[in-house]
């Protein structure tokens, strides 16, 4: 391809993420140059931890000083894969004002900064593309900003960390022990020594902020996400899920009601006839669903390096073949929207708990439960000994009533344990 230009990439970060990027755009240099006419070179990455710097590096590549990368004026991207939301949106914002384009994997920033940094990339009039933050290899950022620009959003859902997916695949496939699966997610680079932003729901909490963002035209942080995450998911529960015809993913909901935004994380059961029961493994899916598209969904790897690096080097890329700083720069958001009240969106739910096995147990509790119009769709009841465990579907309700049904029922003297509740995907 004639026309070639140079782009010269200083890199932030060389964990998973960032080597990468690294050894993606050296191994696919000539098919990148060939097929955009764009010749990538990282000229500098900044590494503070020496473990982390490679025995054949070249001479001078590596640095422990920013101000190598920020103050050299032939960089023409800085790339940054750091994580947190500390030194990342600093790094961001002394290369935008140095007259830098900028690309992140981050989403923790961008669910907590998003705002500063889209208005630093607005002033400077520089590139900020962000389409790793979400999902890996899944390109959802660029189809809901472009494609999906007049589809009228009003619902996008799915499976958006790649770590609890694999989890809960283990469990279901394998009836396997959590903490076992979650060492082995761990040793094959699905999940960080420390997972708790992963299983705990953060990480797909941030991934929806994002989402819901750009769904709606309207700010979502990370604060306004109510999440959970799947440590209180058990082995019975995955069972008793399969034997109703269910399957327990972590459902990331961003959903528009009454012109205003809901925006959820939750572990839940989802029938097996959903396209989502089937994905599997460390894989994403997310579902869009619009006034004029009706549903859509799109799905590939979302956890490891390699995934994260594709979306990486297709925002450099897209960067180096955009001549102008376009409405891509513009932040989205620009409408303020409320949020809709948890309390008044509706759901099925899963329930467990022991109970004493005698007659008129399920009387008493259906009763509560009629008492705040929460009404039961399917039942399981397994006797063990004078305990029996007694497994329920509802049908949609509205979360307050449910919750207050079941503070009610915890208080019956039939009840023998804390009641363990899922929501149902419906």
């Amino acid at each position: 391809m004639n026309g070639k230009r140079t782009v010269r990439i200083g890199l932030l970060g060389f964990g998973t993420i960032g080597s990468s990027v690294y050894r993606l755009i050296r191994q696919e240099h000539d098919q990148i140059l060939e097929g955009t006419g764009v010749d990538l070179q990282v000229t500098k990455v900044l590494e503070i931890d020496p473990q982390k710097v490679p025995a054949e590096a070249p001479p001078g590549l590596f640095t422990r000083d920013f101000s190598d990368i920020v103050d050299d004026p032939a960089i023409d991207i800085v790339v940054e894969v750091i994580g947190g939301t500390g030194a990342a949106f600093d790094f961001l914002d002394a290369a935008m004002r140095k007259g830098k384009d900028v690309v992140t994997a981050n989403k923790q920033l961008l669910a907590t900064r998003g705002e500063a940094l889209f208005t630093l990339a607005r002033e400077a009039r520089r590139h900020l593309r962000f389409e790793a933050s979400v999902a890996g290899a899944i390109p959802i950022i660029r189809v809901m900003r472009e494609s999906m620009i007049a589809a009228g959003l009003k619902t996008v859902y799915g499976i958006v960390n790649g770590t609890t997916n694999y989890i809960l695949t283990r469990m279901y496939r394998d009836e396997g022990d959590y903490a076992e699966i979650l060492a082995d997610a761990q040793r094959l680079g699905y999940a960080e020594a420390d997972p708790t932003a992963d299983v705990g729901g953060a990480d797909a909490a941030a991934k929806m902020a994002i989402l819901g963002s750009i769904a709606f035209h309207s700010r979502v942080t990370l604060a306004d996400v109510a999440y959970e995450g799947i440590q209180g998911v058990t082995l019975d529960d995955v069972r008793y899920a399969k034997e109703l015809g269910f399957v327990v993913k972590l459902i990331g909901a961003a959903r528009l009601i009454e012109k205003k935004v809901s925006v959820r994380v939750f572990p839940a059961l989802v029938p097996q006839s959903h396209p989502l029961a089937s994905i599997s493994g460390s894989n994403n899916a997310v579902f869009l669903q619009g006034d004029e598209i009706g549903e859509i969904m799109l799905m590939g790897p979302g956890a490891g390096g390699r995934p994260t690096a594709t979306a990486v080097v297709s925002d450099i890329v897209s960067i180096a073949n955009t001549k102008d700083v376009g409405f891509l720069q513009s932040c989205s958001c620009y409408r303020s929207l409320e949020f809709f009240p948890a309390s008044e969106v509706e759901s099925a739910f899963f329930i467990k708990m022991n109970v004493e096995d005698r007659a008129g147990v399920l009387a008493q509790i259906a009763a509560v439960f009629g008492e705040h119009a929460v009404s039961i769709a399917s039942m399981l009841q397994k006797g063990r000994g004078e305990k029996a465990e007694l497994v329920l579907i509802t049908h949609p309700t509205k979360e307050a009533g449910f919750f207050a049904a079941i503070e009610q029922v915890k208080q019956l003297s039939c009840c023998q344990s804390t009641p363990m509740t899922l929501r149902v995907l419906s």
